[in-house]
């Protein structure tokens, strides 16, 4: 007998758990939930999310809906008599009468070690926190936010050199594989479920654009984590001369740092970048890009400028 199960997902971190699942000859995936489509690039072009585009590839039923809290959408859903529904970073609520539609309710493929990290951002909250380790966490869904019963864990290291970037990549096939690990007791009802404990738990707020910007006030090796969890999004950023530079990559400095430099002064520039004095520490911008310009070595762009002695920001 085939699990019937409806996917709900919409950005890339959520493909690779679909495939794994149209691959899987005990599942039948009936449906593909994902948020409607969106304007992108230059001409604002109507564009299918990631998931969309594999589902159709795939030749899954796509369904697009801009809630699920009305009645239609509720019906809708029901008829496609799921024993289980999996979600992947879907991004609208799921109500409780949705949450109880599907047999087995409804599971969670969630990107970090829970209860550490609830919400929205927890890849970039876990490399700006400094974490040395995250993970997947398979998650029973219930009505708060992310605090359902944990099924199953997955482990994956921080390394230095992470971005959010390449973090979620790992993540997200790393969450595919988890899925097909748990989905057999989650199907038999075999698998033990742990509370979470409320008291360890910690927010993953959503990122805002204005966070990208540095402040020098701040210590280098919490700004180099910053540059790291911001890539790709929202950039972190600095302003020279008025006008923004983009900071894409930079290491910590500890034996560079000048205490007599006011914070955000450029004290040295070298063939590996320029070094920026901080509040505690300095650091070494290695890839930058100016507005409307491409990312370029940081070395290069300090040959072009003249930058010792400037203040960013």
């Amino acid at each position: 007998m085939t699990l019937r199960v409806i996917y709900a997902g919409t950005p890339e971190f959520a493909v690779p758990a679909l495939r794994a699942l149209a691959a899987d000859p005990t599942v039948d995936l009936v449906a593909v939930y994902t948020q409607p489509d969106r304007p992108a690039g230059r001409g604002q072009k109507l564009t299918p999310s990631p998931v969309k585009a594999v589902a159709l590839e795939l030749g899954i039923p796509v369904e697009q809906p801009v809630t699920l809290r009305d009645a239609q959408a509720q019906e809708t859903l029901a008829a496609y008599r799921p024993d289980v529904m999996i979600v992947a970073a879907y991004g609208l609520i799921l109500p409780v009468p949705v949450l109880e539609t599907p047999r087995l309710g409804a599971i969670n493929i969630h990107a970090s070690l829970l209860p550490r990290w609830r919400g929205a951002a927890p890849i970039a909250r876990a490399i700006e926190a400094g974490d040395s380790e995250t993970g997947i966490t398979i998650m029973q869904m219930a009505q708060g936010l992310d605090t359902g019963d944990m099924l199953l864990k997955r482990i994956e290291p921080i390394f230095s050199e992470d971005t959010a970037a390449t973090l979620h990549d790992r993540l997200s096939v790393l969450g595919a594989d988890a899925l097909l690990a748990a989905l057999p007791g989650i199907t038999t009802g075999t698998l033990r479920a742990e509370v979470q404990n409320d008291t360890e738990a910690c927010y993953a707020a959503k990122l805002a654009k204005a966070e990208g910007r540095l402040d020098w006030q701040e210590p280098a090796e919490l700004l180099v984590r910053r540059v790291r969890a911001f890539d790709p999004w929202p950039v972190a950023f600095t302003e020279l001369n008025g006008a923004m530079l983009r900071i894409w990559s930079a290491e910590f400095l500890s034996d560079e740092s000048q205490p007599s430099a006011e914070p955000g002064a450029v004290v040295a520039a070298d063939a590996e970048g320029f070094v920026v004095q901080t509040a505690a520490g300095a650091l070494r911008v290695r890839v930058c890009q100016q507005a409307g310009g491409k990312r370029i070595a940081a070395a290069d762009f300090a040959r072009n400028h003249h930058l010792l002695g400037t203040h960013l920001g």
